[in-house]
């Protein structure tokens, strides 16, 4: 799960003129170079790099977690998803899949069996060969396992059937699927974990209990080319080299350069912004309001603001339709598709982008933004702001002031009041909240706006379910497959109403329908209208208000060589190195 202040507008009509510009579906903004340097992956060129150094970054969160299966917020996977690797990866130049720890794979019967070859020279932290029995054990016992609910069994469930795997030899695997699954190179990235290591807690059923936050970090146990070494609550992460790991670039030099990385933990936005003027940080992202002042800084501070543009994800409002977990009322009126419509159109996103954003931002309708180019619809179904099309759409459900005091009642005499949640330590979402407070008053509905801790929102919305409405958001993915585990009824992330035995509406068995289709589907233009159908039921239904998003900005300090940021993840990160 993935989930920026007010202050003073200088450069205001500058930034305005962006807002327009950025607004547009193709998220290019006029005076784009203004913004910041953007990175083109095809010219990129690699220095020779330098060993040594220690990186400074930061997160606005503690993990929950530090086992990935179990983690659904940023904070977690943020903090143990770079100690492990995937069979694939995705070349962020070509945004197509390329191996990581297969180097190669082949298919036979029109898609339904799949060979990888693994590499042999991958060494776990603790020394131990990396063998196909980890790929094994990781998706038969641990991804595959009903025991434990995650996305990555989310994501490969066709029809309520998963693939088989199986052990060819020490360093080649098979996958058997049971329909044809186009998106199977990108969805094998995710982690694949040490058998010598996980083995016995799978077999004794304490797994859910494994790699906790407390646990030692040398046991956690990893491929990638970094190691936790170690975790202070509340203050900071340590990073160490890992001396196994078996990337070289194209000088034939050992990965990675940097020896150590550290990242602090900083729930407030002032205090990371004034710790990358410091020095103290070596990466920053910056905030519609931080622009202004810091592309003036630019280059006396010594660093680079790139412009990484339009965002891939959007926050948005989701309203708790699971039944039973709100009272009645209000369970009738959340899961009402014309209320939450209302709702939609009362949701000024264009002042929102001027207001929080300082113009560095679009509006969003979609679940899709203008970022993700293949699967984006411009023509799918908007909800713009009109507050008289909004009361008439929630006076023709019953809501009316009906004792003159100001506040909508629903028909039985409730007042039509709710409590709207969101992380306190990111600010664009409380500005977000405290206007939609606001603007939703104008139409007689009481909001008690209450932002909390990042890891108490995420127990509320995952585990107890113990909310009204949330303002939030989640991580975009390249494929739409990757979001399987949202727009199923049946997944962890369908937030509104989440694992869902059989579907409790017709649309919500449609996109099902539609998302198992679209798996199967080979012919790319065929899938990307599957999808598409899709989503547009989906933005009709309103489950999730889509309300704007940022430009992406991101500052960098000049030591930090061979970085090349992009909007889908830093090009070859692992060739970065430190030159003072």
């Amino acid at each position: 799960m993935k989930l920026i202040k007010l202050r003073g507008r200088a450069l205001l009509a500058l930034l305005s003129f962006f807002f327009f510009s950025c607004s547009e579906p193709s998220g290019k903004p006029a005076g784009d170079a203004v913004l910041g340097e953007r990175v083109d992956p095809s010219k990129v060129h690699f220095q020779k790099g330098v060993y040594g150094g220690t990186l400074y970054d930061s997160s606005s969160s503690d993990p929950k977690t530090f086992n990935l299966v179990f983690a659904h917020e940023t904070s977690s996977t943020g903090a143990v998803g770079g100690l492990f690797e995937g069979l694939t990866d995705v070349d962020i130049k070509t945004l197509k899949p390329t191996g990581r720890l297969a180097v190669s794979w082949e298919f036979k019967d029109n898609g339904r069996r799949w060979i990888f070859h693994l590499r042999k020279n991958v060494r776990w932290f603790d020394g131990k060969p990396f063998t196909a029995d980890d790929v094994v054990f990781t998706y038969r016992d641990i991804y595959f396992n009903p025991r434990y609910p995650n996305s990555v069994k989310d994501m490969f469930e066709i029809d309520g059937k998963l693939p088989e795997i199986r052990k060819i030899d020490n360093y080649t695997v098979e996958f058997v699927l049971p329909e044809p699954f186009a998106p199977l190179l990108y969805s094998l990235s995710v982690a694949i974990f040490p058998k010598h290591v996980l083995e016995k807690s799978v077999k004794d059923g304490s797994f859910d209990n494994v790699w906790t936050v407390s646990t030692p970090p040398e046991e956690i146990v990893g491929t990638g080319p970094y190691k936790l070494v170690k975790y202070v609550p509340g203050q900071y992460l340590i990073y160490e080299r890992n001396p196994y790991y078996y990337m070289r670039d194209d000088y034939g030099d050992k990965l990675p350069f940097v020896e150590k990385k550290v990242t602090y933990i900083l729930p407030q936005k002032d205090t990371e912004l004034l710790k990358f003027k410091n020095g103290e940080l070596d990466f920053y992202g910056l905030s519609g309001d931080d622009f202004p002042a810091l592309k003036q800084e630019e280059k006396n501070g010594n660093f680079t603001i790139y412009n990484l543009g339009p965002s891939l994800t959007a926050d948005f409002l989701c309203f708790n339709e699971r039944k039973g977990a709100v009272p009645d009322w209000k369970w009738r009126l959340f899961s009402n598709a014309t209320f939450r419509r209302a709702i939609s159109h009362a949701v000024d996103r264009k002042g929102i982008v001027l207001t929080v954003y300082n113009g560095l931002g679009f509006p969003v309708y979609t679940p899709v933004t203008s970022a993700n180019k293949l699967y984006y619809d411009e023509n799918a179904p908007k909800f713009p702001y009109d507050l008289k099309k909004a009361k008439a759409l929630l006076e023709s459900i019953g809501l009316k002031d009906r004792n003159g005091d100001g506040w909508l009642e629903t028909p039985d005499g409730h007042k039509v009041e709710f409590n709207l949640l969101t992380n306190s330590n990111n600010p664009a979402r409380v500005q977000i909240g405290t206007i939609l407070k606001f603007d939703f008053k104008r139409l007689g509905i009481d909001v008690h706006f209450q932002p909390l801790d990042f890891n108490n929102l995420v127990d509320k919305l995952l585990n107890t379910h113990d909310f009204d409405a949330v303002i939030i958001g989640l991580t975009g993915s390249m494929d739409p497959n990757g979001g399987r585990n949202v727009w199923k009824s049946s997944g962890q992330l369908h937030l509104w109403n989440p694992g869902q035995k059989k579907p409790v509406t017709k649309w919500e068995a449609e996109v099902d329908r539609l998302f198992d289709e679209g798996v199967k589907e080979l012919d790319f233009k065929k899938r990307v209208k599957i999808y598409r159908k899709a989503y547009r039921i989906i933005c009709e239904q309103q489950p999730l208000i889509y309300i704007a998003a940022p430009v992406v900005l991101e500052a960098a300090r000049n030591r930090v060589r061979n970085y090349f940021p992009t909007i889908w993840g830093a090009y070859k990160p692992e060739r970065i190195f430190i030159k003072e």
